[in-house]
């Protein structure tokens, strides 16, 4: 009982899967930020907070969606660990609705490409919202050498 059959207990599960990868992904962008640029903001007037919102968070966006575009992938088409813990028809993710169009007789190719189809959907409009922000945040975080 408790969390077996239930989303939050995925949910937990999912965030302790995907936010490492995120935090760590996320530190080379951070990194490459020099120190400076906060220094100079604060001499000029800026607070902490104002420096933050002012000059970091603009150079690190490019890797905030970049990271959020990896994180949300990764846990959009994870399988296993709602395979193992969802066992209600109305708590199955939409990678287990998928599989149930497998059966004993082989798959139903017609149902199953058109939720294949319809799962792709939220993903791509995801990317294509972002898209923009995406080519300067997948090089910014690489290591320098």
């Amino acid at each position: 009982a408790g969390q077996v059959d239930a989303l939050p207990g995925v949910i937990a599960i999912y965030l302790a899967v995907v936010l490492p990868f995120m935090i760590w992904t996320l530190r080379g962008f951070v990194a490459n930020i020099p120190v400076e640029l906060e220094e100079s903001a604060m001499i000029d007037g800026c607070s902490r907070v104002g420096s933050f919102f002012r000059i970091t968070f603009p150079l690190v966006g490019p890797g905030l969606v970049a990271t959020a575009i990896f994180g949300f992938i990764q846990a959009w088409n994870e399988y296993i660990v709602a395979y193992v813990l969802l066992s209600s028809p109305n708590n199955q993710t939409l990678t287990i609705w998928l599989a149930s169009f497998t059966t004993n007789h082989g798959p139903q190719w017609g149902p199953l490409m058109a939720g294949a189809t319809l799962t792709g959907v939220p993903v791509v409009a995801f990317f294509l919202v972002l898209q923009r922000y995406l080519a300067g945040g997948l090089t910014a975080g690489a290591v320098k050498g």
